[in-house]
């Protein structure tokens, strides 16, 4: 869909600058009454629309911008030649602004006619319950919850109320949603653990005996999938942000408020803290424990346990060429015999200073 037709989407909403920040920590300069009727990126903006400046790179665009309004901080406000919303986190107040401009469905409680629901299950009057769905036996679905068309819920799950599962999204058996919970399309949740055991050369898989626990306010996106427990639950905790694409392995633990962007890996038995900000494909080891506060780069392999808040990475810092890359991955695997040469010259030295001495 093109940014055009997002704008007529948009344009049967209109909204005063004070209706838009009221209860919101900011300071209009310029006319608190004027009519915003969309958003629009700062350089692509036109009268009526409001824009927002969160990265420096793109506040040479505040001269000429068509925008009405522009969302940003107290430092870039004198630049700014049009209504400027101010505030300490413009991303944060943008984002509290766009939910005036979202265009959602409004879903209707019922059941569609050709779901199937097991048996002792229980779904509040205000559900809705999407065609083709596949609900267990000993089901509970609270008040004003939504399941999307094609989705499963296994045995004994629990969905709390007002969490949206997208269509096409698959709870296995004994799986536990909190409140306000949104899990988009093709996800799993409660699919079994990668657990097999060796005897005489052939694997053997162990039950997986486990649920998963999901608490409340909790994203989880696209594809993502989160193993059960081996004997004890996988635990997802309140207000965790999980991107698309994202493993997560059996009996691990993700702390509040956690987020975790696109194709990250975790093995199971890890434990990470809360309000922390882990990169897209990161890779965290099994067994291990992650502080709360902790910041991982993109792509870095975390193989030890961290228990300090801080920013870590691993691996090359920034893109190189191919040719670059081929010089340096050499000189890395020469790492060991260069370490070696050097401690038998630091010996040779030592010796050297000894014999001058008498």
């Amino acid at each position: 869909m093109g940014s055009e037709s997002l704008r007529n989407m948009q344009a049967n909403k209109q909204y005063t600058l004070s209706e838009l920040t009221s209860g919101l920590e900011v300071t209009i300069k310029g006319d608190v009454n004027c009519i915003i009727t969309g958003i629009s990126i700062l350089h692509q903006s036109q009268p009526g629309h409001i824009s927002f400046l969160t990265n420096s790179l793109y506040r040479k665009h505040l001269a000429t911008t068509q925008a009405s309004a522009v969302i940003l901080s107290e430092k870039d406000a004198n630049a700014c030649t049009v209504n400027a919303v101010i505030c300490k986190n413009p991303y944060y107040i943008y984002a509290k602004i766009a939910e005036f401009f979202t265009t959602s469905h409004s879903f209707v409680p019922n059941i569609h006619p050709t779901a199937v629901i097991g048996s002792d299950t229980h779904i509040d009057p205000t559900a809705h319950i999407g065609a083709h769905c596949v609900i267990g036996d000993h089901v509970n679905i609270a008040a004003r919850v939504v399941i999307g068309s094609n989705s499963t819920i296994g045995d004994f799950s629990i969905i709390g109320e007002a969490s949206k599962l997208d269509a096409r999204v698959t709870i296995y058996n004994k799986v536990m949603i909190g409140k306000r919970t949104h899990i988009a399309s093709g996800a799993v949740i409660g699919s079994d653990g990668f657990g097999f055991a060796n005897q005489n050369g052939v694997w053997h898989k162990v039950p997986q005996l486990g649920g998963v626990q999901i608490g409340n306010d909790v994203d989880i996106g696209a594809n993502t999938t989160i193993d059960c427990g081996a004997v004890d639950h996988t635990i997802i905790e309140d207000g965790v942000k999980l991107d698309n694409l994202i493993q997560v392995g059996h009996n691990v633990k993700i702390g509040a408020h956690t987020i975790i962007a696109g194709c990250a890996g975790i093995a199971g038995s890890a434990v990470i803290g809360k309000n922390c900000m882990i990169g897209g494909a990161s890779m965290i080891l099994g067994h291990i424990t992650i502080a709360d506060n902790v910041m991982i780069t993109g792509n870095t392999g975390v193989n030890k346990s961290i228990s300090e808040a801080g920013v870590y990475s691993s691996g090359i810092i920034g893109v190189v060429t191919n040719q670059e890359f081929k010089k340096n991955n050499a000189r890395f695997h020469r790492l060991e015999n260069l370490t070696q040469r050097i401690k038998m010259l630091e010996l040779s030295l030592q010796k050297f200073k000894e014999e001058e001495k008498k």
